[in-house]
């Protein structure tokens, strides 16, 4: 099969056509947006699987046998999940810098090819660490294929797609990531129901397995996928041909260098909050219900271990019952106790997986609606106005959820608000950033307000975990550093007013 861009497939195709955004589009328009569309949508699904396997990895990275007490244990591991989370998104930013910048010298196409090998394959060697600091290491290497496929993505889809069309293809190109996340909660979600039943392997090291499967589809990018005409031309220009990805030609511009800084501040509202607190959601409700769940696996063994006139395991299970309200006391115990620990804990784990997984498909349900929301508002409404309402949005959102998420039913009610809130945003920067920028900078620009800002975002979850050391006291660390938090998504409300309106305008050249 061989799919050749149709005549119509220049961006300013059918402007003054009044038909529906779809109807515009050809056969090689459905393709692209295909094809950026799985390309994202799989770079997602690393995204979440890393995020829903945190917890398991760090709980098997990060041994007890080098801390004193259950606190100082808890508290390491949850700052190792941050650690290896901030490297995994300062390998996003370098990457996105870097990839960008390639995106317009040697092409998107290209471009999108080496992104997706490079995520896929170490997203697959990440489950063969053996401590922290080799996890973080794949996961920064990860990181520098999963920020470069952004840009060069976008840039495609709206360089090929018709300019009326263009928002509500970037806006479906976003939503459809939500999918990628969803697939990635079902694989944790099943995972975590075998190791609820026992197993040999660790879940969150087969996760990561699952995560190096995109590498098949570069195959069918590299025969089928062309570079746009608006590149092509551009590239063999003359005049523009040295100026490709030039981030001192960025720079340079007055123009540009103030879309480039303001655009990133913008950038970094949305990113920070997403990775800093947003996608705590899962570690916060597995946090909260670590206790009543294992009230629940503890007593319905006690019953099974009852019924079956198993007096010793039936002690054994009732001094268990004790380490609910006070971990500590597990140390006084002999290796019997401890072995049965081990052994429970396995189902613990996974119907905590089971509610992290819960919360990441309603975080995704709303956030699909979020994303393909945004791309619609901001075509009738403007850009700016709709970036004003989501940025609220996200905030409102995040409070509510961090302050007050406890219980199943709230999973389904206040979560999906709040992905819908968070993630439309990240809609709108796939919609506008590609606006702020000419051809021979597009992917260079794009790549530095989405990127840049990650390397703020990487420190986002080391000061999450210095709120949390200083909340220690209270009952529940978590909540009030999720909530103090939350406020960087105001941040982009003060740059708007100085960004340009780009509604129904043509890609600047």
């Amino acid at each position: 099969m061989h799919i050749d861009p149709s005549p119509s497939s220049s961006p300013d195709a059918g402007l003054d056509d009044k038909r529906p955004w779809y109807q515009l589009l050809s056969r090689y328009h459905w393709f692209v947006l295909v094809v950026a569309a799985l390309g994202w949508l799989f770079d997602c699904l690393d995204q979440q699987l890393f995020i829903l396997a945190r917890p398991a990895a760090m709980k098997e990275l990060v041994h007890a046998e080098d801390y004193e007490d259950a606190k100082s244990l808890d508290l390491a591991r949850r700052r190792g999940g941050d650690i290896a989370t901030s490297i995994f998104i300062a390998g996003w930013a370098v990457g996105g810098l870097f990839f960008g910048m390639l995106g317009d010298r040697i092409g998107r196409a290209k471009t999108m090819i080496i992104t997706i090998l490079l995520y896929s394959l170490f997203t697959g060697l990440s489950s063969f660490s053996h401590n922290v600091w080799d996890f973080s290491l794949y996961r920064f290497l990860t990181g520098l294929g999963v920020g470069g496929e952004f840009a060069v993505g976008v840039s495609l889809v709206a360089e090929v797609m018709p300019t009326r069309a263009r928002p509500y293809t970037l806006g479906l190109l976003q939503a459809l990531s939500a999918i990628g996340n969803m697939s990635a909660a079902l694989i944790n979600l099943g995972l975590g129901i075998v190791e609820e039943q026992g197993m040999e392997y660790s879940p969150w090291r087969i996760m990561f397995l699952v995560g190096a499967v995109p590498a098949l589809m570069a195959l069918v990018i590299r025969r089928h996928l062309k570079e746009p005409e608006n590149w092509e031309k551009v590239a063999h220009s003359e005049k523009t041909s040295k100026k490709l990805g030039s981030y001192r030609d960025l720079f340079r511009d007055p123009t540009l260098r103030k879309h480039a800084l303001l655009g990133l501040v913008l950038g970094c509202s949305g990113v920070v909050g997403l990775w800093s607190v947003g996608f705590f959601a899962p570690d916060l409700i597995r946090y909260v219900q670590r206790r009543a769940m294992a009230l629940e696996v503890y007593n319905e063994q006690l019953v099974i271990a009852e019924g079956q006139g198993d007096s010793a395991r039936v002690e054994r299970i009732k001094l268990l019952l004790t380490t609910v309200e006070d971990p500590d006391l597990m140390r006084d115990f002999d290796q019997e106790v401890k072995d049965e620990y081990e052994l429970l804990d396995g189902a613990v784990n996974g119907r905590l997986s089971r509610w992290a997984s819960y919360t990441s498909i309603a975080t995704n349900i709303g956030a699909f609606l979020g994303m393909f929301g945004f791309g619609a508002l901001s075509q009738k409404i403007g850009r700016r106005p709709t970036f004003a309402i989501s940025l609220v949005a996200a905030f409102l959102s995040t409070v509510a959820v961090f302050w007050f998420l406890k219980d199943f039913w709230q999973i389904w009610v206040m979560v999906p608000v709040m992905g819908f809130c968070q993630l439309s945003l990240f809609a709108g920067y796939a919609i506008y950033f590609p606006e702020l920028f000419p051809t021979r900078l597009r992917s260079t620009g794009t790549s530095f307000c989405y990127n840049v800002g990650r390397f703020v975002a990487a420190f986002g979850p080391l000061v999450k975990s210095q709120l949390e050391a200083a909340f220690v006291e209270t009952s529940e660390p978590l909540r009030y550093a999720g909530v103090t938090m939350s406020l960087v998504f105001l941040m982009g409300l003060f740059v708007l007013p100085f960004l340009p309106e780009t509604m129904n305008k043509p890609l600047p050249e």
